[in-house]
């Protein structure tokens, strides 16, 4: 009997040390997905990106000029953004951003997103 006990806290103790282990200090991070970005606009007009994995407000910022990498660029001041949330953001075009086609992308946490083409017009 002695020895079922025994067998059963270590088999026990052996699947517990297989079960995942809960963190509240981590968050699964994503690539954010460009999915589809409004006509070109105008300085002082209104972007609006749609895409996946987006975060929020306070997690990312926004990449235009950059290179087919996502280097360089201008980035929106945090006054430009209208609204985030994961699926969708709306910016309004600051009057010193770059004008003419480049490429837009996303960061949230550090994860750059796929890039897409936009232009700002005159």
């Amino acid at each position: 009997m002695r020895s079922l006990l025994v067998a059963s806290l270590l088999s026990f103790g052996l699947l517990a040390s297989c079960a995942p282990s809960a963190s509240t200090g981590q968050m699964v991070t994503v690539t954010p997905v460009l999915v589809k970005v409004s006509d070109p606009a105008p300085r002082g007009g209104t972007l609006t990106i749609q895409g996946r994995y987006l975060g929020g407000a306070n997690q990312g910022v926004i990449r235009l000029g950059a290179d087919e990498n996502g280097k360089g660029g201008y980035v929106f001041p945090a006054s430009a953004i209208k609204s985030w949330t994961d699926s969708e953001i709306v910016a309004t075009i600051p009057t010193d951003a770059p004008v003419g086609g480049s490429w837009l992308f996303v960061e949230v946490s550090g994860k750059q997103s796929t890039g897409l083409p936009f232009s700002v017009t005159r």
